[in-house]
């Protein structure tokens, strides 16, 4: 009778064990999404975005460990502006945690042609000294 009881609560420790360990599996497994598109609202005080991509605008939460960063250089979320052009990486789930966003950065504009020369003058002619 002792061997049962300890067959079966070794059996449900086995168990509940298993399933905690699967349970932090799906935990850890939260999908990473990225949006691309125009940002159409920022509050650097809430820590929020909003991207419109399309007719879909996505809301984001941001934290201290998100990245904020134009070409090169690092920046903050007071940085982006409504209008910007960005790509942000993010944990998808109830808040919608960014890790990355990426401001895209305008190309400088193509320098002006250079204007055309002036037709030259027309030569004066000679009037043979009178």
């Amino acid at each position: 009778m002792k061997k049962t009881i300890a067959i079966a609560l070794s059996l449900i420790l086995v168990f509940a064990v298993a399933s905690m360990s699967f349970a932090s599996d799906e935990k850890k497994e939260a999908k990473t999404k990225q949006v691309t598109g125009e940002v159409t609202a920022v509050d650097a005080k809430a820590n929020t975005l909003a991207v419109k991509k399309d007719k879909e605008e996505t809301k984001l939460m941001t934290d201290a460990k998100t990245k904020v960063m134009a070409g090169k250089d690092s920046k903050t979320l007071a940085d982006v502006k409504v209008g910007n052009k960005v790509t942000v990486h993010f944990t998808a789930g109830d808040k919608n945690m960014a890790t990355k966003i990426e401001i895209k950065v305008a190309p400088a504009p193509a320098p002006a042609p250079a204007p055309a020369p002036a037709p030259a003058a027309p030569a004066k002619k000679s009037t043979g000294g009178y």
